[in-house]
């Protein structure tokens, strides 16, 4: 497994704010939100970017965007809304290499992901 802070915190050598985990992701608070709720869910799999993801793969992707809506109905912000994103490489914003999904909500969001 490389050795990013996401492969850290899966290893539990770093704390974090977990707030759901099973056995192919964890999820956890993110530590500068850009937005009142910022979950990052992350694959245990490892996978630097979107572009290395293999077909075999796919299912990863629907597991992380699952987890993240099964999260909004549990805290009670789904019907209100939210976002999931994920970056891929440096332009498109991803600065942790092993894909993962942000969730996005609490508060309006505006046309890039903050509060308005």
């Amino acid at each position: 497994m490389s050795d990013t802070i996401f492969h850290k915190i899966i290893r539990r050598e770093i704390p974090a704010d977990v707030v759901y985990e099973d056995d192919h992701l964890i999820a956890f608070r993110d530590i500068a939100p850009q937005a009142p709720v910022h979950v990052l869910f992350v694959p245990k799999a490892d996978i630097a970017t979107l572009n290395d993801l293999q077909a075999d793969q796919a299912a990863i992707v629907g597991r992380l965007a699952h987890a993240a809506a099964d999260y909004a109905k549990r805290e009670g912000f789904a019907e209100d809304g939210y976002r999931i994103v994920m970056n891929c490489n440096g332009h498109g914003g991803q600065t942790v290499f092993q894909i993962h999904l942000h969730l996005l909500a609490g508060a309006p969001l505006g046309r890039f992901g903050t509060p308005r």
